[in-house]
């Protein structure tokens, strides 16, 4: 177990960074900030020249892998950090200088067990990318494919291992310092990056989940996903059909190739939707530096490292929810959310009403191309702390990529709505999931396996029907000691007393 001030002079290293880019004065300012983590800040700012205008991706950059990788966490929380540095950590782009060649053909020998060109005619020395945790090589299989060569950086596992070990220990005494910070569980967003790494650094699960989203997505045939190379590929390695395509942030070279980029737009769309609502299996990254268009008017997309997954019943939520606030029932949409368990039962449903109104009004006299899905996501995430709403990390994921997928449909044609292209999925998915036909299926199905159950039922009742609620069940978080610490004296003390033990701390940590 790491020693706690070895986590306090990791801390401290990394907010002297933070603050020296800015990124702290939102945590010094927020009146919702506890105490010691305020003052904790402000040493951390000591001494420091602040930009007037706060870095936070730049910050994270300059912190390491696992910071890039935690910024992007944290850009799917502005209920968390603030609208402001949720916007600007969404331009994390994961640049970081390539690894040595020799050390990538040494990964995949060790990896693979097999010599590089015993697999691959040919491969690329220069990486086309080259992120936080892999860099990618274009190759040519010895049987003549082109493929995408994916290969996890050497000693990442132990890098995001120390760090991880940081963030879990510094987020539990944080949720013991006040209401707001336990509403928030920044443990819990500790706990969803955690997981996300673990698939992220097994590169053989981002395969299974490409493999899963393009089976998924048949029904979908203006949306594709390469399919992967099982034979060359491993934990540390991923080896995928190639993807020869134009990315869909170049829009002038699309209309140069002669594509529509009004019918994308519409292909985008309905894609993400058949994802989280239809099937409940979403790609969480569709930045448009993921997302090609085919010659043949298709749209691919790659790098599965972070996806999402919502079950029926929340689905059904949903679904619902937005159809509520496309066509203004409020009360509907109240309603769903007591029924959820997203907002606790001693709050008023007609109070709660009012307040979707209040949001969800402003926009519906707005001109059809003004109209926003992120922004009333925006304006929900608003009235959150209100009705004393906790987080839901799947939503909260859900939101950021719907309002990734509307940046990029916005660009590729201005005149786009996201609720006009949403409607019709929606409306005929509720009425093929909701109608009377699936009700009846519904519950002859449900019937027979209760009745297959029954003596299971009866044995264990309580630990097969636990009480309904809109989130999944959170995960096991494992047992860290929190350190209590008095007046604001003694906050400098330990941050001097790290400093202090700094350069033998360093013999630990690295």
């Amino acid at each position: 177990m790491t020693a706690p001030v070895i986590h306090l002079w990791r801390i401290f290293k990394w907010g002297r960074i933070l603050a020296r880019h800015g990124a702290l004065r939102g945590i010094e300012r927020d009146p919702l900030t506890p105490p010691p983590v305020r003052r904790i800040a402000r040493l951390a700012r000591f001494g420091a020249r602040v930009p007037k205008v706060p870095a936070y991706a730049d910050a994270l950059q300059a912190i390491g892998p696992a910071a890039i990788k935690f910024g992007q966490t944290l850009a799917t929380r502005p209920d968390l950090v603030g609208e402001e540095a949720a916007h600007d950590l969404m331009r994390l782009q994961d640049a970081l200088p390539p690894v040595a060649f020799d050390l990538i053909c040494e990964q995949m020998v060790q990896s693979l067990g097999k010599p590089v060109d015993a697999l691959f005619a040919s491969i690329d020395p220069e990486p086309i990318g080259a992120a936080s945790i892999a860099q990618v090589h274009s190759a040519v299989t010895t049987d003549g494919r082109r493929v995408a060569v994916k290969v996890l950086r050497p000693g990442v596992e132990a890098e995001f291992a120390r760090a991880i070990d940081t963030y879990e220990w510094a987020a539990a005494q944080v949720e013991g310092m006040g209401r707001e910070t336990r509403r928030l569980r920044p443990r819990l967003v500790v706990e969803t990056f955690k997981r996300w790494t673990a698939r992220e650094l097994d590169l053989r699960r981002e395969g299974a989940s490409a493999s899963e989203l393009r089976e998924a997505m048949e029904a979908e045939p203006g949306f594709t996903v390469p399919a992967i190379d099982w034979q060359r590929t491993s934990g540390k390695v991923l080896t995928l059909e190639w993807v020869d395509g134009i990315k869909l942030s170049k829009r002038e070279e699309l209309i140069a190739a002669g594509h529509d980029t009004a019918h994308l737009a519409q292909i985008l769309i309905r894609a993400f939707l058949r994802q989280a609502i239809s099937e409940g299996f979403f790609h969480a990254d569709m930045h448009q530096g993921n997302l090609f268009a085919l010659a043949d008017g298709r749209i691919a997309a790659i790098d599965f490292g972070i996806m999402g997954r919502i079950d029926r019943r929340a689905r059904v939520w949903l679904a619902e929810i937005l159809y509520g606030l496309i066509t203004g029932n409020y009360a509907r949409v109240a309603e769903i959310h007591f029924e959820a368990g997203y907002v606790p039962p001693h709050h008023s449903v007609d109070e709660f009403a009012t307040a979707l109104r209040a949001v969800g009004e402003p926009m519906r006299g707005l001109p059809v191309k003004e109209m926003s899905v992120g922004a009333m996501l925006d304006g929900l995430f608003a009235i959150t702390r209100d009705f004393d709403m906790q987080t839901q990390p799947h939503l909260l994921l859900l939101q950021k990529t719907m309002v990734m997928v509307e940046g990029v449909a916005t660009r590729l044609d201005p005149d786009i709505n996201m609720w006009d292209a949403a409607a019709p999925f929606i409306r005929e998915w509720i009425r093929t999931e909701l109608g009377p036909e699936a009700w009846v299926a519904d519950r002859i199905v449900r019937d027979v396996r209760t009745l297959a159950r029954l003596p299971d039922l009866i044995r264990n009742i309580e630990a097969r029907y636990p009480p309904p609620g809109g989130a999944p069940p959170s995960p096991p978080l494992k047992e860290i000691e929190v350190v209590r610490i008095g007046g604001g004296w003694r906050y400098a003390a330990v941050a001097v007393l790290a400093a202090l033990g700094g350069a033998a701390a360093m013999w630990v940590i690295l």
